[in-house]
């Protein structure tokens, strides 16, 4: 299959830019035509810059930025962070290049800051400046509950790493070139059936004790909604594979299924875990804290509660309460502890309910090995392509060989060069999803 290339990228951006709908975004000033997409031309222009400058280094460190298609006249002069934009205008333009993106990556934190680039009357593009828009922003990425300056609803760039450009309209991602292949967020493995489906009775399990405490409470409780518990959980995921793939040494994430969870403990054919974790208590600290955090976010906005009226996600990432803080500071707090215990050779080892069962867990060298594994081409794995298995490093061999023999288990493998991968055996054969995000710099 050839890869694809900037070009390709700027065509599925024009074919799939009204396919997405922005709300929310409050502005002073109307800029109307500045949010529309730009000329074919021009657009694979831009994305071309990006892309060669995204192979380039200023004094050995990679370039790396975000960029904003907007008028400088579009941003409110008087607003900033954290909770707005900040514009910064040069007092006269500059070119709108490669390599004026290269020279300009290092005063343009990623994190912090977009270079600002617009169009002249005469249709020629150039950088006008900078757009401070703060950190708080990546908070939300990998998961938290912080409020972030609202994008427009502009064309945005990312340029994350050598070859990877992500573009946007606004905070929704329209699509990633990556590794020579246009990715979408329809290719989400999180955003499946399988993998929710694989924690459906854990998450009934939290639902059932949440609904227990709501009865015992003294005050009345908001109702919440019940996929509450599944985005926590997910941006809990996130956020330890994102841990992990940014630290740069990679690691193995097992999830096993519940008929295994004692056996590993013991002398077993499928693993051996280094550092076990035999306290059942402290195990359960991640189901503890998802549970703390759904009845305190019930008791939380209990007196406002409207009837027929849930509260989910939305209401808990907008909520000042202190007491919410705390338990949102809590579960990612655990979740980098888990991302750190990835650090150690071996696998970190959980049961589907997140049960830290151990980690350094090698997966035994006698399971039998397979030939072939099917990569997956839709989230769901219903069309596959057959794929050696001998292509792939010691750490996924090691994976599939474990699949292979206990189907009901999930890995998740991250490795050095960052590339995040989901196994599973699926209707007969071990199955993994490639080009996994965990946010918008994963994909």
């Amino acid at each position: 299959m050839p890869h694809a290339n900037a070009r390709d990228l700027a065509l599925y951006v024009a074919d799939h830019w009204n396919d997405t709908r922005i709300s929310g975004f409050e502005s002073t000033v109307d800029c109307g035509p500045q949010d529309n997409l730009p000329e074919p031309d021009t657009l694979e222009h831009i994305l071309s810059c990006c892309y060669q400058a995204s192979l380039m280094r200023e004094e050995d460190r990679a370039v790396r930025f975000r960029l904003i298609l907007r008028a400088p006249g579009c941003f409110d002069g008087t607003d900033g962070p954290p909770r707005g934009l900040h514009r910064l205008t040069f007092s006269e333009p500059r070119a709108f290049d490669e390599y004026e993106l290269q020279r300009l990556s290092p005063a343009v934190d990623f994190y912090r800051s977009m270079i600002g680039v617009c169009l002249s009357p005469q249709k020629r593009l150039f950088i006008w400046g900078i757009v401070h828009s703060g950190s708080r922003w990546v908070q939300n990425v990998y998961g938290g509950k912080v409020i972030a300056p609202r994008l427009p609803p502009s064309l945005v760039v990312y340029v994350t790493d050598p070859g990877r450009i992500t573009v946007c309209r606004g905070p929704i991602t329209i699509a990633t070139l990556n590794r020579g292949q246009v990715l979408t967020p329809t290719h989400e493995v999180f955003d499946s059936t399988w993998l929710p489906g694989n924690f459906a009775p854990v998450r009934s399990r939290l639902w059932a004790m949440h609904l227990e405490a709501r009865q015992a409470a003294q005050k009345p409780w908001a109702n919440l909604d019940p996929s509450i518990v599944r985005t926590i959980a997910q941006q809990v995921v996130r956020r330890i594979i994102s841990s992990v793939r940014n630290s740069g040494h990679g690691g193995t994430i097992l999830v096993v299924p519940p008929e295994i969870v004692d056996h590993v403990f013991e002398e077993n054919s499928y693993l051996n875990i280094e550092y076990r974790v035999t306290d059942k208590t402290a195990r359960k600290r991640f189901q503890t804290l998802v549970l703390d955090l759904m009845n305190t976010l019930a008791e939380v906005y209990g007196p406002m509660a409207r009837p027929g009226k849930s509260v989910g996600w939305e209401e808990y990432v907008a909520s000042g309460e202190e007491s919410l803080a705390l338990c949102d500071e809590a579960v990612f707090d655990l979740a980098q502890f888990f991302a750190d215990l990835a650090s150690v050779d071996g696998a970190v080892v959980f049961s589907e309910g997140f049960e830290l069962l151990g980690f350094g867990a090698m997966i035994s060298g006698g399971l039998k090995g397979i030939r072939t594994v099917a990569r997956a081409l839709d989230i769901e794995g219903a069309e596959r392509q057959q794929v050696y298995s001998g292509s792939f490093g010691s750490r996924h061999r090691s994976v599939f060989r474990f699949c292979n023999e206990v189907h009901d288990a999930i890995a998740i493998v991250i490795s050095q060069d960052r590339v995040v991968r989901f196994v599973k055996w699926k209707e007969g054969v071990v199955t993994y999803w490639d080009g996994v995000a965990t946010s918008i710099m994963d994909f």
